[in-house]
């Protein structure tokens, strides 16, 4: 029985992290990055949000920029656990492959700055964190493992196996606007101040559905196995109790393995009892809102043919009210993050980011950049953040080339690194360490209007968990990430 409860326990814990927002903050909110991500020292619209110091260096006037994109990404779990050889439809097999696709067609955002003389006042207003939805039609390994665990533990009434139905589908979106004024205190500094505001929105659709234990005679609904069950368990009993009061009436002990067999069956009748509750399997709805506001200030510094900047985004407090079917406390804690009217904390958290810009000669752009951000000192739901072993680096590097005076290549890369641990990993909020390629080209197609495409795509490595090596139950995550963008800036 611990173990059916630790694994419902994992299926709740799986709906906290799909909701989160925080250790994947979208860096990527504009085409400029996609074609090159190292824009930490860049001059340009995008600074609006990855260098807001240096867009006070651009031309006097009014700027605008429309950026959209596409990203698909799926996520692959390979889950070993021994009690998924008894489902139906795993061929005995004690390893499972659960993948989920997630799509987000329009991602868009939009840059903005007016500048005049020394001063840039600017807006961002982009898709900073979530962005898509991702869904498992089959559901999760720790979602099939709660009723693989249920059919082992009544082995001994007489099951064999199971069937059933698994489904998730989470979706998230983190809305943010940025407002904020650079000034340029000299020709070669300039600083930055503003505010940046999240609204996140999020939907977790869960179900464990048509759950059939196999018997001798074929597979039964679950919700009849166990009156079924029941009942024999408690004719059993009627019986057994009757004996022992024969012994009793008489004045004769009672035969020790007769209170052994009434003490097994009253164990398998609380047992029952407790599985009552998932006789029509699991079904969950939750929908959570929460808003939150933050500083962020920035510099950026000339030297010559160098160019240096910096920008640090407070951690932004979120509290995220629930809507849900979740009522009523339940005895498992993990539950309770989904009760009606909860709210749940979802910071995100702080970044330092910091570049460097070099132009060798006045066509060519070679750019670096770093971005720390402060996962650990955030606050997630049960202090989730404490599990991590480390903060996020991301470590940056790209090349831009002006070819003609309309048009402009651009390429880079995106190393990442995270403090995972076992600990922190679950089957549906999951990161891996990976690199990052992008490309693209923008091309003045007038003077004051230019047109931008590119391709980006993440390669991730595999992490692998071992939950409990000894009863040979562990998974292997990994995930793919492609995205598109195309992008449009005009300049008044």
């Amino acid at each position: 029985m611990k173990k059916i409860v630790f694994s419902v326990i994992v299926f709740t814990m799986t709906v906290t992290s799909a909701l989160a927002g925080g250790i994947l903050t979208n860096t990527n909110q504009s085409v400029s990055f996609l074609k090159n991500p190292a824009r930490d020292a860049a001059i340009g619209l995008d600074g609006v949000y990855s260098n807001p110091a240096g867009v006070a260096f651009m031309n006097d006037g009014f700027h605008i920029a429309f950026n959209w994109q596409y990203a698909h990404q799926t996520r692959t779990i390979n889950s070993t656990n021994p009690v998924f050889a008894l489902g139906k439809k795993n061929g005995g097999l004690s390893v499972k492959e659960f993948e989920g696709v997630a799509d987000a067609p329009v991602i868009p955002s939009l840059q903005a700055a007016y500048n005049k003389d020394n001063w840039s006042i600017q807006l961002n207003m982009s898709v900073p964190g979530g962005g898509g939805s991702c869904e498992f039609s089959d559901g999760l390994g720790s979602f099939e493992s709660v009723v693989g665990n249920i059919a082992g533990m009544l082995k001994p009434l007489g099951a064999q196996g199971y069937d059933m139905n698994g489904y998730m589908k989470g979706r998230q979106y983190y809305y943010g606007v940025q407002v904020g004024a650079a000034y340029k205190f000299y020709p070669n500094l300039s600083v930055y101040g503003g505010l940046r505001l999240l609204y996140g929105d999020a939907t977790y659709k869960a179900k464990i559905s048509n759950i059939e234990v196999k018997t001798e005679g074929g597979y039964v609904d679950f919700a009849d196995y166990l009156q079924g069950a029941s009942t024999t368990i408690n004719n059993g009993l009627e019986q057994v109790n009757a004996g022992i009061a024969k012994y009793e009436a008489a004045g004769v002990p009672v035969p020790a393995e007769l209170l052994a067999k009434q003490a097994q069956l009253e164990n398998t009748k609380t047992s029952l009892n407790q599985l009552q509750k998932y006789a029509q399997g699991v079904n969950l709805l939750c929908n959570q809102d929460g808003l939150g506001i933050a500083p962020v200030i920035g510099i950026d510094y000339k030297l010559k043919n160098f160019n240096f900047a910096a920008k640090y985004e407070f951690r932004t407090q979120i509290r995220m009210k629930n809507e849900s079917t979740v009522n009523e406390a339940s005895e498992i804690a993990a539950v309770n993050k989904f009760r009606d009217g909860e709210k749940v904390n979802e910071d995100a958290p702080a970044m330092l980011s910091v570049g460097a810009q070099w132009k060798p000669v006045d066509v060519v752009s070679l750019n670096i950049g770093w971005h720390y951000f402060f996962d650990k000192n955030a606050s997630w739901y049960n202090n989730s953040q404490d599990l991590l072993d480390h903060n996020t680096n991301e470590f940056l590097a790209g090349v831009e080339w002006d070819v003609t005076d309309r048009l402009n290549v651009s390429c880079g890369g995106q190393l990442t690194r995270y403090g995972l641990s076992d600990q922190y990993m679950n089957d549906m909020s999951f990161v891996a360490n990976s690199y990052s390629i992008g490309l693209g080209f923008s091309y003045k197609v007038k003077d004051n209007i230019m047109l931008s495409a590119a391709y980006f795509q993440t390669n991730y490595e595999k992490y692998n968990r071992e939950n409990y090596p000894s009863e040979g139950i562990s998974d292997s995550f990994t995930r793919t990430n492609y995205v598109l963008g195309l992008g449009c800036q005009v300049d008044f």
